[in-house]
């Protein structure tokens, strides 16, 4: 009888934080969808079947990234050039799970795996606002619906992107290019109003780029331009930080 009655209440608990996980995860859904089918808009341009746009998302899970794949697939870049782009460019992941994991010491290590694998700048983001849930009973589910609902929204609106990229006009398709530009510009701007500094990293690695696509194929231009240029930031904003 005491079994049961625990387990009655574990149930309301457990059903509490997944919905409190999806209602604060539901402000992100809406965010990601036009942004994934964009860029299944633009993977389905670059020349990727719907079953490797809509993988990509499911296997990388981090926008920035599969923009700049989907554009470096577009170009003809080789597949070690992909992979050490997107490596350089998510490296800020291992610093975001750090933190993460510091913020849920009370949650198993069991839990703390998978949900590191759901950490993107939003997910993170939010999640840094909610560091209670970490100490209360079934919290992980918190942060588990929190997650999921993030990610399925992103591979949904990938493959709604890579269907339209079937059927909507080719100049139409050509023209949702610029929302790469977009996008970038837009993770840039919050950043260089809190520091110009960013801004100059910003400009040199687009000189590097510029001057190795001079000898070098783009793939590999973009390689180095990132690589390099973030490289600089470290000397730019050298003790600007404590």
């Amino acid at each position: 009888m005491v079994t049961k009655a625990i387990n009655k209440d574990e149930a309301p608990q457990s059903l509490h934080m997944i919905q409190r996980g999806i209602a604060v995860g539901f402000p992100i859904m809406l965010g990601y969808l036009p942004i994934a089918v964009t860029y299944g808009v633009l993977a389905k341009q670059a020349g990727m079947s719907l079953m490797e746009l809509t993988m990509m998302s499911v296997l990388v899970f981090a926008g920035a990234s599969q923009f700049m794949g989907a554009n470096m697939i577009a170009v003809g870049a080789g597949t070690a050039e992909i992979i050490i782009a997107t490596f350089v460019l998510n490296f800020r992941h291992f610093v975001m799970s750090l933190s993460f994991m510091n913020r849920i010491r009370g949650i198993g290590l069991n839990w703390k795996v998978p949900l590191s694998l759901g950490l993107t700048d939003e997910t993170f983001a939010v999640s840094s606002l909610h560091t209670k849930e970490a100490k209360v009973e079934k919290g992980a589910l918190f942060y588990l619906a929190l997650i999921l609902t993030a990610y399925f929204s992103w591979i949904f609106g990938s493959f709604l992107g890579g269907v339209l990229g079937e059927i909507i006009p080719e100049k139409l398709s050509q023209s949702m290019g610029i929302a790469l530009y977009a996008m970038f510009i837009g993770l840039l701007v919050p950043s260089v109003k809190k520091e110009i500094k960013v801004g100059l990293i910003a400009i040199i690695a687009m000189l590097i780029n510029a001057l190795c696509s001079l000898f070098m194929s783009d793939g590999w231009a973009i390689v180095f331009g990132t690589v390099l240029g973030g490289l600089s930031g470290i000397y730019l904003l050298k003790g600007d930080q404590s």
